[in-house]
């Protein structure tokens, strides 16, 4: 699944109003299901290892994803700052909060991805806001709750999905 990030925001719009993440709750090896945690998720409880520019490891907690967008710089970079309207070069990985896959990643097929007009880009809405402030050189955590995803789902991303994502900052250019 190629470029996952791209649908148009008119598409989103038509998510609003979604809450929760329905299907957190995993299988037991018996085949009964468990209880959805109750603890909400902080940043902190996800735990991401792996240097900038290569595939990082994400392990998801057992916790219930917030709701809230939720953006945390794993590694401070130290080159140009993403603003709104400019264009951020990055590598990126996206792995589902409620199987803990890894769906999509820039770093697997060695392509860098264009976000042209930040604030503005046809990507989710978490990306559109998430980004902003990430520095070349930077990575940086995002859990992106449904309504600023995908929300009803499509591209393989299922309905009311909580997205994981670590972006690497490769590049910020000028808006044009």
């Amino acid at each position: 699944m190629r470029n996952v990030l791209l649908i148009a925001s008119v598409a989103l719009a038509a998510a609003t109003g979604l809450t929760g993440c329905a299907g957190s709750a995993q299988p037991s090896a018996g085949g009964s299901s468990t209880a959805a945690p109750t603890t909400p998720c902080k940043a902190d409880d996800f735990k991401v290892s792996g240097d900038f520019g290569a595939a990082p490891k994400v392990e998801i907690p057992n916790c219930k994803p917030t709701g809230e967008l939720v953006v945390k710089d794993l590694v401070t970079g130290t080159g140009a700052e993403v603003k709104a309207g400019t264009t951020a070069t990055v590598n990126y990985q996206l792995t589902t909060f409620s199987d803990k896959k890894v769906l999509d990643s820039s770093f697997e097929r060695g392509e860098p991805f264009d976000v042209e007009n930040v604030g503005q880009a046809p990507v989710i809405d978490g990306w559109n806001e998430g980004i902003v402030g990430l520095k070349e050189k930077g990575r940086r955590l995002l859990i992106v709750p449904p309504e600023k995803g995908y929300g009803k789902g499509g591209q393989g991303i299922k309905a009311n999905e909580t997205l994981v994502f670590v972006i690497d900052g490769v590049k910020v250019s000028p808006a044009a």
